[in-house]
């Protein structure tokens, strides 16, 4: 008696070829999961309402010699409020940051078009006192660079270049910056020690207080804590939201998820270019442009 093995060996067949065809990586997840089409159709953002932007500019360009950083960047920055400038390595983002107190003026072969405003004035203008600027406009920069001196000398080293010699007004400078640094009851009782035997975190948050010092109207942040233990960057985190009620905050980070934490606004650069800048929440849940979608997503960068 024979048997018809046909469907039986057919069937076998399909099963092999099944298990040899490789199957499609699965799609990455959205971090934050954005809403696709929605996203295209929501309406641009609204510009920082009238007498609240103390930064800005307007089609502004920057050129590092022949070589385009910054490419026609019109972009306002609220008052008492953290905006975050995220991007890929190499965008323009701590250019742009920089150029708010012309700090890249000191790069050789800089040029620079357009318009560049700190509370309503154009800095870029021949006239503009860039000391004075720069007090106004404070910085902290990406690494701690406390000065080989005193903790106290430290805070009060821009107090003693503007003039201030008088003891007691450097004293209680000195205790109201560090107390706004949160760093006053880590340090109180070796102000004459060195600056530069702190941990990373108490050097930065003495670097924070060196800006307050002086009495800034905003403070630029350079990735404040890229090279600090988590447990210091949380509490420069919560340093920067205590902060933002009595300054304007800008601060770059290549961490996506602190600029979800810590900012209230979000700019999105790539290539120098502003591709998009909105509330936070919005721009992480529902970006209008497909560029950024793809850059939350972890698709590039």
């Amino acid at each position: 008696m024979s048997v018809d093995t046909r469907h039986d060996v057919s069937e076998e067949r399909r099963t092999a070829a099944a298990r040899e065809t490789p199957r499609p990586p699965p799609a990455m997840p959205p971090v934050p999961a954005p809403r696709g089409a929605e996203a295209t159709a929501r309406p641009a953002a609204p510009p920082a309402a009238p007498g609240t932007a103390p930064l800005g500019t307007r089609d502004f360009h920057l050129w590092y010699g022949t070589h385009p950083a910054l490419r026609g960047i019109t972009l306002e920055l609220p008052a008492n409020a953290v905006t975050a400038i995220i991007g890929p390595s190499g965008c323009g983002k701590s250019t742009l940051l920089r150029t708010f107190n012309r700090m890249n003026d000191m790069i050789p072969g800089v040029r620079t078009t357009g318009e560049v405003r700190v509370a309503g004035a154009n800095v870029l203008e021949p006239g503009t006192d860039v000391v004075a600027l720069r007090r106004r406009v404070g910085m902290v920069f990406q690494r701690p660079n406390p000065f080989p001196r005193s903790i106290f000398e430290n805070v009060v080293f821009g107090l003693r270049m503007l003039g201030v010699h008088d003891r007691g007004e450097l004293e209680a400078r000195a205790e109201r910056s560090l107390t706004s640094a949160a760093l006053w009851d880590e340090v109180k009782d070796r102000l004459g020690r060195s600056a530069l035997a702190l941990s990373g975190g108490q050097q930065q948050r003495l670097c924070i207080a060196r800006c307050l010092a002086v009495d800034p109207q905003v403070m630029l942040m350079d990735e404040p804590a890229s090279a600090l233990d988590p447990s210091a960057t949380a509490r420069i985190e919560e340093l920067m939201l205590e902060l933002k009620s009595r300054y304007t905050i800008v601060i770059v980070t290549h961490n996506m998820q602190q600029a979800a934490r810590v900012s209230d606004r979000t700019a999105f650069l790539l290539n120098g270019e502003l591709v998009e800048v909105d509330e936070t929440r919005a721009l992480f849940t529902s970006p209008r442009q497909k560029l950024t979608e793809d850059y939350i997503t972890g698709r590039f960068g």
